[in-house]
């Protein structure tokens, strides 16, 4: 009796070692804990002073000029459009590109709006997305995401960016810095502006690249791979430099309201989206909660380079990030259930 007794504590330490090692292993534990720390490492910098605001402004351009267009030409040359199945990516923007505009519209037609529409859509799909689906559904999974991942930032990037030039343009001619008689020469500068842009232009590049059919040398291939690789480590460490002084008080309403778009209300839509479009089983799965991960960091870096709802994106991002270990455990679960 005595015997049986001991072992009862025994048996239950062992429980817990066991059920703590299983949340260890999940998927999404492993893909989001990286993201954390890198988060958390930022706000340690910040609160300690150890970057300063005008150097948080000089590496913000750095990661938008150098290390985002590395890393989009990189991986757009990579690109053979003829081997895509375009039924997933069809079927993901038939449902994000009118929750874009949607969002668009009850924020404004303004920069802070559509920096605050990009929040609500853009899916952080390369440093989550790659680990979350390869650890929850293996190589065939991650296809299905790489075809999306191929024309994301294409598509959502450069909409982005194109509306941010011409409402820019607007403004300046609203503002009478830019004489309404010249409005045609505004458009045509708004136009050329988003084209000749760090994040359109290396798109276009790649793609024409990757058209060629040639490869690139490993000699411009390195430098570009490992330019592409900082890009995210250090933008993430941004964003915690920049939560470190955050007013979450003052902005709690409005990174609620872009956390539930992102993470809820978003992969609901394109699930939609998906099994009207004959979608089913993985590549089903995979646009969902490819749907549902946080906020990517490139929203940040618009913020940042466009001074409109910094805060708002920082503290958005944070709510987006910590809150998606719930959101995405319930939407694997659930799809799991759905077409297991």
């Amino acid at each position: 009796m005595t015997h049986t007794v001991a072992q009862a504590p025994a048996a239950a330490a062992r429980t817990h070692y066991t059920d703590a090692v299983s949340v260890a292993n999940h998927p999404v534990f492993q893909s989001l804990t990286p993201v954390f720390l890198l988060i958390g490492a930022g706000v340690v910098a910040g609160r300690r002073g150890w970057i300063g605001a005008a150097a948080v402004k000089d590496l913000s351009n750095l990661v938008f000029l150098l290390l985002i267009p590395a890393l989009l030409f990189r991986t757009m040359a990579q690109v053979r459009l003829e081997t895509l199945d375009w039924r997933p990516v069809v079927a993901y923007f038939g449902a994000t590109l009118p929750w874009f505009a949607l969002q668009m519209a009850w924020h404004g037609l303004q920069p802070r709006g559509i920096v605050l529409a990009l929040g609500g859509t853009f899916s952080n799909l390369v440093m989550i997305g790659i680990p979350l689906i390869g650890l929850a559904y293996g190589q065939a999974g991650v296809v299905t995401l790489l075809t999306l991942i191929a024309v994301h930032s294409l598509i959502l990037l450069t909409l982005s960016s194109v509306a941010l030039e011409l409402v820019d343009a607007r403004s300046r001619v609203q503002g009478g810095t830019t004489p309404a008689a010249q409005l045609w020469h505004t458009a045509l500068s708004a136009v050329r502006g988003s084209v000749i842009h760090p994040i359109p232009l290396p798109i276009a590049c790649g793609l024409l690249w990757g058209l060629s059919g040639a490869t690139l040398p490993p000699v411009v291939d390195q430098p570009l791979q490992l330019l592409g690789q900082a890009f995210g480590p250090l933008a993430l460490v941004l964003v915690g430099v920049s939560l470190a002084s955050t007013p979450w008080r003052e902005h709690w309403r409005e990174a609620l309201s872009l956390a539930l778009a992102k993470n809820l209300v978003m992969p609901v839509l394109v699930g939609i989206s998906a099994w009207l479009w004959g979608l089913r089983g993985l590549p089903l799965t995979v646009l969902v909660v490819a749907a549902g991960v946080p906020i990517g960091a490139n929203v940040f870096l618009f913020a940042q380079r466009y001074r409109v709802a910094q805060t708002e994106v920082t503290a958005a991002m944070g709510l987006s990030t910590v809150s998606a270990m719930l959101t995405l455990s319930v939407w694997m679960l659930l799809m799991a259930r759905l077409t297991g």
